[in-house]
């Protein structure tokens, strides 16, 4: 702890400011409101009150290297309260702050500001935002001036807010897949089963734009609405959404969010479990499809990152086949790994073949399917040596 001193109308106030760590980042925080200059004279025993001060902060530092510090607040029921001054603040927030940076928010925001040209503080604006969402559902206009009541007074307008929007809009698929990627740092997720339904949203508007258009409203409405779908996992948490226009048929909505969340969330087997407006014959064709992915494994090798990322996947097609009355059912597997097992071994062999033809010393009476002389055959028809 240490001293700070301001001036006020003439008058030294003195405080005692403490700097702390929350979440790797540095604040500095008061620890306790001395008064101002007569404040202090009147118990300091004729000391200065910058000299009293220093000394009561050494104490109190002394106080809390043992353990045993006493903060003492001291209120007048008599004193009236400034107008138009703030004197309570709102400290339930601190609790939500902690899981915002533990899923990495805060570095999320910044890695959008990179990409965009603004100067306002879009971490301060997304975290106010959940904060408010959750304390205090309202209004964006509602949630900037009840976000003044935190302890941690916000450092944007209204005008950013509105502003900010947009960009989260932009980058809402970029959030959702890093957001699921930083909470399995936190606890596992019960990614085996997906749960899916859509809902919609009503504006008090007779007039269509954008995303806002008629539909069939679940409240029965006759108004405009905005349809959401959302993804959560068998624990139920939250995994993955889609906003799409009201007149969109709801049905079409599961495989374009299924695809993102293959792509995005690197998720290749999952059961997905809907009711059943959404269990339309595209849908269930869709989620009958082998891992849900086609790959054409001619071009698996392109990149240096398709061999790590497939180095250990199975890859097979499955057919069944009418064979003279005999019904059969056909796997047909493909592995990256023994495919390249196999060319090794391939390759051995055409050189091992090669030299014998050179040293004409080879014998093609007798040989097995996997030997190396069913190649020289075809290296003498083919191969100018």
């Amino acid at each position: 702890m240490r001293l700070r001193v301001t001036k006020s109308k003439n008058v030294n106030l003195y405080y005692v400011i403490k700097t702390v760590y929350v979440n790797g980042k540095e604040k500095t925080i008061t620890v306790e409101k001395l008064g101002n200059d007569n404040d202090i004279l009147k118990k300091s025993n004729g000391l200065d009150p910058t000299t009293w001060a220093k000394k009561y902060i050494a104490e109190l530092n002394k106080k809390e290297k043992d353990d045993n510090v006493d903060i003492i607040i001291k209120k007048s029921t008599s004193k009236l309260i400034p107008k138009n001054v703030q004197t309570s603040f709102n400290g339930g927030y601190l609790f939500l702050e902690q899981i915002y940076y533990a899923l990495g928010l805060d570095k999320i925001c910044k890695d959008i500001s990179k990409k965009y040209k603004f100067h306002y503080d879009l971490d301060s604006i997304l975290s106010r935002l959940i904060y408010g969402r959750i304390i205090f559902p309202a209004s964006k206009l509602a949630t900037n001036d009840l976000a003044r009541k935190f302890i941690e007074q916000p450092n944007f307008e209204l005008q950013h807010i509105y502003r900010a929007l947009e960009i989260i809009s932009k980058e809402s698929d970029f959030i959702q897949s890093k957001l699921y990627l930083n909470s399995l740092n936190l606890s596992k997720r019960n990614t085996s089963i997906l749960y899916y339904d859509c809902t919609n949203y009503f504006f008090e508007s007779e007039h269509e734009n954008g995303l806002r258009q008629y539909g069939p409203s679940k409240e029965h409405r006759p108004n405009p609405i905005v349809q959401m779908g959302l993804f959560m996992d068998g624990d139920g948490i939250p995994l993955a959404f889609n906003i799409s226009s009201g007149n969109t048929n709801e049905q079409t909505t599961l495989s374009p969010l299924e695809e993102k969340i293959l792509k995005d969330f690197n998720l290749s087997k999952f059961i997905v479990c809907t009711d059943a407006g959404l269990a339309s014959i595209a849908n269930r064709k869709f989620n009958d499809k082998n891992d849900r992915k086609i790959y054409n494994i001619s071009k698996l090798e392109d990149t240096e990152d398709s061999k790590i990322f497939f180095k250990d996947k199975i890859f097979y097609k499955e057919r069944w086949i009418n064979e003279n009355g005999l019904e059969q059912k056909l796997i047909v597997t493909f592995s990256l790994k023994y495919k390249n097992y196999q060319r090794q071994i391939r390759n051995s062999q055409i050189e091992r073949a090669k030299k014998s033809i050179e040293s004409n010393n080879i014998s093609l009476d007798k040989y097995k399917q996997t030997d190396f002389k069913r190649l020289v055959s075809f290296l003498l028809l083919f191969i100018d040596f």
